[in-house]
């Protein structure tokens, strides 16, 4: 069997002689290049990091000592395996989609520059998740942020898209510095920038220094996650990226940000405190409200989708923070049940965003808009495209068996699992944050029927979306395996869940695996020591279908109680998709009997008198999110820019304009302050230049005179 070490050497010299060879290969070659030795290297880094995460076999090399510094090493546990074969999973896809996208620039930009840093951040990403010590990790961090600004400043003749990086770059940076500062603060307390030495020396931290760890390293690592409210930089780096780098912004470098925060806060320096963790829960519940809000009211795709990732982004930390609650109050199983939750649903928000996000840049390739009130009846020019997105939209909404379903209601059950603590002030957050998730949930289906429906449904209603065609083989090959991906974590959530189980036991002392899913096949070991009633209960609904053919403990995902509650809840997504399937094929087949002998005679609709209905008399995007709109009016607060009345002989009213400015909330209520202050400031400062010689001298003797009586008290 080939050792971890050697699947990660074959990577990295891949990823090398892509970056020598890329200026070599011609211009028109490097689509079909790029997408070769991109899919083999995501290939092998699948292979090296399924190594580690199912057998289990952490991997370690030291590479060489810093005298006065530390020892560079690297490691790759379960928790890094996780988080590289999602990368993986999402670089593979993408690579392929690149065969065919990146042909648009082939006259434009250089395709040897986007090769390079493609490959070179791919190299990055990996290394960022393997660094075993402060050092190393903070060094790959810093070439990954950079990489991803030259990446999303690809089209850099385009004014916004520099603007979009410099703002991407600065406020990456800012978040870096936060979270190095986090890191120092244990690595003075261990001696050392070895991740080992600062989990040994993490017990001997105080309140104050686990306060000030966990505030740095999780605002500073939330600026890549896109957490409020340091994520006013997403919306516009996801708007201006290239169609082929922004499901990697989504689907991996998003997920570097919670790495950081659960390498730290959960292997790292475990929690101890509650509060933290109500922090995170709290900020988790605001992100995933305000980004859907946002989503659901916009209508660019590409736009949407990126408020859709702050609010995925939510809910994930909301489960983190349950689960820092939860290790706080030693409710280790708990913990576990959290902490699935919300890696479920890292991978299912890369799996699902990849293709939401894959559809829509050829939506926009094929009809040069990505404006919703412009597109329309691209079902019927644009099917495997719509079909593609019509699974990643009714996975993100988490409707069943599709994997959003999964890790979302997975979370909703661990936040009512709060009625096992005792203090009755977290219980009401729990149920706060609980409601807000709820309403997140609902807005999420409101947002994506409105983009499936006003996007592909209907009738075209603008010239270029008329005039659309299907997309070529290798982006629809790229979307069919992310679909494909969407339906499988849903329908086999037990076989997922006690990889995570095991990938998060150290941090929490206990595996979860056995509280989530019971081992209802006969063969399973454990299957012994279940209930007899429970068994014969579930046997008897066909919990045990599937025990002779499929591996594994069962088909069933439930969390025990006591004797008096014996399930807390259960679920299967796998039954619930056999009995869609079955739903669905009676019902065809009875309407299939109804009407095979009678005659059907197809006609024009009634139209009510209207001859030919155009696409402006259509309902539009914008109309069908003014509900939400008009509801949440308190917290968008648009204003007003123009509003012009035209009028003839001062008596009927002939047409109305009225144009609205949206403000972010969280550049009205963080960015705003802080440009009126630093405006004041300076304003209060120019006047020091323009006053008279004589303030100047007085200003000068008060200096001298502070200076004087300050010495003198001390």
């Amino acid at each position: 069997m080939i050792h971890t070490g050697a699947w990660l050497s074959v990577f990295f010299l891949m990823c090398g002689a892509g970056i020598v060879l890329a200026p070599l290969i011609p211009q028109s070659a490097h689509p079909r290049w790029l997408a070769g030795i991109g899919s083999l290297a995501s290939l092998v880094l699948l292979g090296a990091s399924g190594k580690v995460l199912l057998g289990g076999g952490a991997w370690s090399m030291p590479l060489w000592t810093v005298p006065g510094l530390t020892t560079l090493s690297l490691n790759m546990d379960r928790l890094s395996a996780l988080f590289i074969f999602v990368a993986g999973l999402v670089f593979l896809p993408v690579s392929i989609h690149a065969s065919t996208s990146l042909e648009s620039y082939l006259k434009r930009y250089s395709l040897r520059a986007f090769s390079v840093l493609y490959l070179a951040l791919l190299a990055a990403i990996v290394l960022v998740l393997i660094a075993a010590d402060v050092f190393s990790f903070m060094l790959a961090w810093e070439a990954m942020s950079i990489l991803c600004y030259l990446l999303v400043n690809y089209e850099h003749e385009r004014s916004e898209h520099t603007r979009s990086g410099y703002l991407m770059l600065a406020i990456s940076e800012a978040g870096a510095l936060a979270a190095a500062m986090g890191f120092l603060i244990l690595a003075v307390a261990a001696g050392s920038l070895e991740f080992p030495a600062l989990r040994s020396a993490a017990a001997g931290l105080g309140t104050g220094a686990r306060w000030a760890v966990f505030l740095l390293t999780f605002f500073g690592f939330g600026v890549k996650a896109g957490l409020v409210p340091v994520n006013f930089w997403l919306p516009r780096a996801y708007s201006v990226s290239p169609s082929v780098f922004v499901p990697l912004l989504a689907g991996v470098t998003l997920n570097l940000g919670f790495y950081g925060i659960i390498r730290v806060n959960v292997d790292l320096l475990p929690m101890t405190l509650v509060a933290p963790g109500l922090v995170a829960l709290v900020i988790g519940t605001i992100s995933a409200l305000v980004g859907i809000l946002y989503a659901t009211t916009n209508n660019d795709l590409k736009t949407m989708l990126a408020h859709s990732s702050i609010e995925n982004a939510g809910i994930i930390t909301a489960g983190l923070g349950a689960g820092f609650v939860f290790t706080a109050c030693r409710q280790p199983v708990l913990a576990g049940i959290a902490f699935i939750a919300a890696l479920y649903h890292i991978i299912n928000h890369s799996v699902y965003k990849a293709l939401l996000f894959l559809g829509a840049g050829t939506v926009d390739e094929r009809t040069g808009t990505r404006d919703l009130d412009k597109l329309g009846g691209l079902i019927r020019l644009m099917p495997w495209t719509a079909a593609a997105f019509l699974v990643g939209a009714l996975a993100i909404c988490a409707l069943p068996p599709f994997n959003g379903f999964v890790s979302e209601w997975l979370t909703l059950q661990a936040l009512l699992r709060s009625a096992e603590l005792s203090s009755l002030a977290v219980r009401m957050v729990f149920a706060l944050c609980g409601a807000g998730l709820a309403l997140t949930a609902a807005l999420a289906v409101t947002c994506f029927v409105k983009a499936f429906a006003m996007g592909f449904l209907g009738m075209p209603r603008s010239a270029p979306a008329g005039k659309a065609v299907e997309t070529r083989r290798g982006t629809l090959v790229s979307m069919g395996f992310l679909a494909m991906l969407c339906l499988a974590l849903g329908v086999l959530p037990t076989y997922v869940i006690p990889v995570l189980s095991r990938t998060l036991a150290p941090g929490t002392g206990v595996g979860a695996a056995n509280a989530l899913v019971p081992p209802f096949f006969a063969g399973s070991p454990g299957h012994q020591q279940l209930p007899r009633a429970l068994v014969t209960g579930f046997h008897k609904i066909g919990a045990q279908v599937g025990e002779n053919i499929l591996p594994g403990r069962g088909l069933v995902v439930l969390h025990r109680g006591g004797t008096a509650n014996p399930v807390v809840f259960a679920m299967s997504t796998f039954y619930m998709a056999a009995v869609l399937a079955g739903i669905v094929l009676m019902t065809w087949l009875i309407v299939r009997r109804l009407t095979c002998r009678r005659t059907v005679r197809v006609g024009a609709p009634w139209d009510g008198g209207v001859h030919r209905l155009r696409p402006d008399m259509t309902y539009t995007a914008t109309g069908f999110s003014n509900p939400v709109r008009v509801i949440f009016d308190a917290i968008f607060r648009p204003t007003t820019v123009e509003d012009t009345r035209q009028t003839v002989a001062q008596h009927f009213r002939t047409a109305i304009r009225r144009e609205k400015e949206h403000v972010h909330l969280v550049d009205r209520l963080v960015l705003q302050p802080v440009k009126s202050a630093a405006l004041r400031l300076a304003r209060g400062l120019a006047a020091l230049h323009h006053g008279r010689i004589n303030m100047y001298i007085a200003y000068g003797l008060l200096s001298l005179l502070l200076v004087l009586a300050l010495g003198w008290l001390l």
